[in-house]
């Protein structure tokens, strides 16, 4: 497998025995049980000037640096007791399940991306690899020469006039972000529909992940996928906040929609998982394109924001008789709107102060992407100066870690995580 640094070998999964605590994220800042990273590869390798806007990404990563940081940043979970899993080991281990392997390989290799003459033969392809081969070329793609190298070039109008660097499977660099493709609401996981082509695929790998792994297969917990034929009904997971007793928070900005916002609120409250979800209507911007980028939970009661983010407009999604129950309000009562929601007399709301140029690259630079590992300690990069000390003097105890090379993937600590198990507060 094509790795830039070494990484820690795999420990083989085993059923999670009776006594596992369960599955299930009550909370942005209760004590982290588990998470389900994603450390940089292949995929990264793929990036290049040319194709990088196309996979969502503003700049090139130099990936054993990056890997390096990754390192450190799971050595930082794993340094406060949190289950660190590593998504290729998931998916890895989950393609030894015949039918997760035929699920993947169908979804990956379909006629309808392929067409009926080169589509056989690429799942036949797929399927003669072994687990880990198979997982390297899901998550780091393949070109028509490495596949020229496995099989015979099949006769193929989508296939004839490609070059031979050029990618027959594109690769996902953005499996990065573990914290987008799906969300663990209380005892329930979204795999969701993603708003951007490069992405849509990630959904796959999940969807095989939580149905079929040992450690989540049979597991106690609701689960669901948005409809993969509706583009429309998008959410992604860093647009998503726990809060804690039953609330939840969206973000509806770049990536999230109101009618995903408004399927994620409806399957929560059937299936009892939470029964308040707090819209906000964010600007439709990639320097805002989650949530978790302009704001985040750092403890009980207390919010990280960015100065620019300034006052939204909300909406309070609660069941109701016929449906859903919606009552807007107007951006002055933002963070009104979600301290009655969580039930708190008021919300503290942490903002640097620093001139608009500094604000705004210290966002850009991941500088709100806090991720709480218990309630008032929090990771993030220690590229952020002037938030970091910002929260010291506050009463926040940080960590940090390295995101010079990570941070050009424009996604943070918080990004970069899939809390499973997470306590309340």
């Amino acid at each position: 497998m094509l790795r830039e640094t070494p990484a820690p070998e795999p420990v083989p999964a085993e059923a999670p025995a009776p006594s596992s605590p369960p599955l299930e994220v009550a909370s942005e800042v209760g004590r982290l049980r588990q998470v389900i990273v994603h450390r940089p590869g292949r995929e990264l390798l793929r990036l290049t000037p040319q194709n990088k806007d196309e996979l969502l990404f503003d700049d090139l990563l130099w990936v054993r640096r990056a890997q390096e940081e990754h390192d450190e940043f799971t050595a930082a979970l794993a340094g406060v007791g949190a289950e660190v899993l590593h998504l290729s080991d998931l998916l890895r281990e989950t393609l030894a399940v015949p039918e997760a392997r035929a699920y993947v390989v169908d979804h990956t290799f379909g006629g309808r991306l392929y067409g009926p003459s080169a589509a056989p033969a690429l799942r036949e392809m797929a399927q003669a690899m072994d687990d880990a081969e198979l997982a390297e070329v899901l998550l780091g793609g393949l070109t028509k020469r490495e596949m020229l190298d496995r099989i015979a070039a099949p006769r193929s109008l989508v296939l004839h006039d490609l070059a031979l660097d050029a990618l027959v499977l594109p690769p996902l660099p953005n499996h990065l972000f573990t914290r987008d493709t799906s969300s663990w609401v209380y005892d329930a996981v979204a795999v969701h529909h993603m708003r951007m082509p490069a992405r849509v695929r990630e959904s796959v790998h999940y969807e095989a992940i939580y149905r079929w792994h040992p450690r989540f297969a049979g597991r106690a917990h609701h689960r669901w996928s948005a409809p993969l034929a509706d583009a429309r009904a998008t959410v992604e997971g860093g647009d998503v906040l726990v809060l804690g007793g039953g609330t939840v928070l969206v973000g509806m900005g770049e990536r999230t929609t109101p009618q995903g916002v408004e399927l994620l609120a409806a399957r929560l409250f059937a299936a009892g998982a939470a029964d308040r979800v707090v819209a906000l209507t964010m600007p439709k911007a990639r320097a805002f394109m989650h949530l978790d980028t302009v704001m985040t939970m750092v403890d009980q009661r207390s919010f990280l924001k960015y100065a620019g983010l300034g006052m939204l407009p909300s909406s309070t999604l609660t069941p109701g008789p016929d449906g859903l129950r919606v009552v807007h309000h107007e951006p002055e009562h933002m963070h009104a709107a979600i301290a009655e929601a969580m039930g708190v007399t008021g919300l503290r709301i942490l903002t640097p102060e620093q001139d608009a140029h500094a604000a705004a690259r210290e966002q850009w630079g991941d500088g709100c992407n806090a991720l709480a590992l218990s309630p008032g300690l929090v990771v993030t990069y220690d590229r952020n100066a002037t938030a970091n000390a910002y929260l010291r003097d506050m009463g926040i105890e940080v960590v940090v870690v390295p995101g010079g090379e990570l941070g050009r993937g424009r996604g943070g600590p918080h990004c970069m995580s899939c809390p499973t198990i997470r306590e309340g507060i």
